[in-house]
């Protein structure tokens, strides 16, 4: 298995049904991940730029795990970016990173039907991912195709939904678990 890191976005996992699953269930399935918390690690929002930086350096695929929030990252995790990949390191003719993987694995509080072009957003998800499309980009950085999952709310939860949103999450981790498999050279072996 390649070096992975996952970088966790979400600004507050106590609070999470969805996310916090994800992450549970993917360490479970590969314990050599790294998962860098950044809501553990910086609830003051004082990024430290040199470790995530060296973290990056060391992985081979990157993950952002987030809650979708605004149509993008929440505000704790477009921090870590601004300060992170910044030009001379992610970016720029002295890059450090391009060639790595990078998979977006996200949630959405809305539903998957509000996300169409005929629906309450007049837009698909796909649309939104145009951001993250062009950070690869910039950053020579080999984009796969994102895993992502819709109806995880912080809306109206009871015992129900929250063992519906719990169920949904176990499969958004065996969806992204698979994605990671599929990408290491062992993999590629077989095929």
């Amino acid at each position: 298995m390649q070096n992975v890191l996952i970088i966790s976005g979400h600004p507050n996992l106590q609070e999470s049904v969805g996310n916090a699953t994800i992450l549970h269930d993917v360490a479970q399935a590969l314990p050599q991940a790294e998962i860098r918390r950044l809501d553990t690690l910086y609830p003051d929002y004082q990024i430290d730029v040199a470790a995530e930086q060296a973290a990056l350096l060391n992985a081979d695929v990157i993950v952002w795990q987030f809650p979708f929030s605004w149509y993008s990252v929440p505000g704790l995790m477009k921090l870590w970016i601004d300060q992170v990949m910044v030009h001379g390191f992610a970016h720029g003719s002295t890059a450090k990173l391009g060639g790595k993987k990078l998979i977006l694995s996200f949630t959405t509080g809305a539903p998957q039907a509000l996300y169409a072009t005929d629906g309450f957003f007049g837009h698909t998800i796909e649309d939104y991912l145009v951001q993250f499309e062009t950070t690869a980009r910039l950053c020579n950085l080999d984009l796969q195709p994102p895993v992502y999952t819709s109806g995880i709310s912080y809306a109206g939860r009871d015992d129900a939904l929250i063992a519906q949103q719990k169920m949904a999450a176990k499969e958004h981790a065996a969806r992204l678990v698979a994605a990671l498999n599929m990408l290491s050279p062992e993999s590629a072996r077989v095929a």
